[in-house]
Order: C-alpha cells, then structure tokens, then sequence
C-alpha cells in the first residue's frame, strides 16, 4: 500500500486514488506510482502525444485490456485520432509478427544487424542524393 504521501499525491493528480494502486506491495508501491509519475506523466525527452502511442501499441501487443483501455484514453486526451490509434496498433502487430517469424526461425543476430546496417546505409545515400537533385 501506498504511504499517506504519494496517497495525497496521486490523489490530487488524478482526482482519486485507483482501486489497483492498493494491489501494490511494499517496498515497491510508492515507487511503482513515482515511475508511472515520471516517465508516462512527467516532462521527458518524448511529448505526451508520443508516449501515449508508444502506451498503445505495446498494450496492444501484450494483449493487455487493462493497459489498452487506459493508454488509448491517454492518447484521445492528447488528441490522438482513432486513425492514429489504428495505425499504433497496426504497428505494433508488424513488429510482433515479425519478431515471431524472427525468432521461430532463428535468424542470426549478428547477420540481422549488419544486414541492417546496410539497408540503412543505402536509405541514407538514396535520401542525401535526392537532396541533392
């Protein structure tokens, strides 16, 4: 259970105190509301908007109800469209899909990776010499 304090504050954040945030044991619970707090809440490198689609996909791709409810309202607060949320979700499906087809077939890492860095390389002097056009 959370102490009296982040109790206050969550509170005062939120407008109440969710019935889950008791469902959090010590010594973790007021921690747990601190890093929901700071990085989904709190002024980071990523705007709301952004951390509110990341929220979305990722729920999405656990399979989470909890966690899709509360992120996809998080983005409508942030004037996400239903078109935006769509598009979250989709892809985050491509990159579960593809990680499924990447590790069921056990593809090299190293090999990904430089495989990778060439398809970069050749993105990146295609864009530098269109800009030069």
């Amino acid at each position: 259970m959370v102490s009296t304090e982040i109790r206050n504050e969550i509170e005062e954040d939120c407008g109440l105190v969710p019935s889950w945030i008791t469902n959090l044991s010590e010594p973790a619970s007021d921690h747990s509301w601190k890093l929901v707090r700071d990085l989904e809440f709190g002024e980071t490198e990523l705007s709301a908007r952004e951390k509110a689609l990341i929220g979305v996909g990722v729920a999405a791709a656990i399979n989470c109800p909890y966690c899709t409810h509360f992120h996809k309202e998080d983005a409508r607060m942030e004037d996400v469209t239903e078109v935006e949320l769509e598009e979250a979700i989709n892809l985050a499906s491509t990159t579960q899909y593809f990680s499924t087809v990447l590790h069921g077939n056990e593809v090299d890492l190293d090999e990904f990776v430089d495989e990778t860095t060439e398809i970069v390389e050749y993105i990146q002097r295609q864009q530098a010499a269109a800009g030069a056009d």
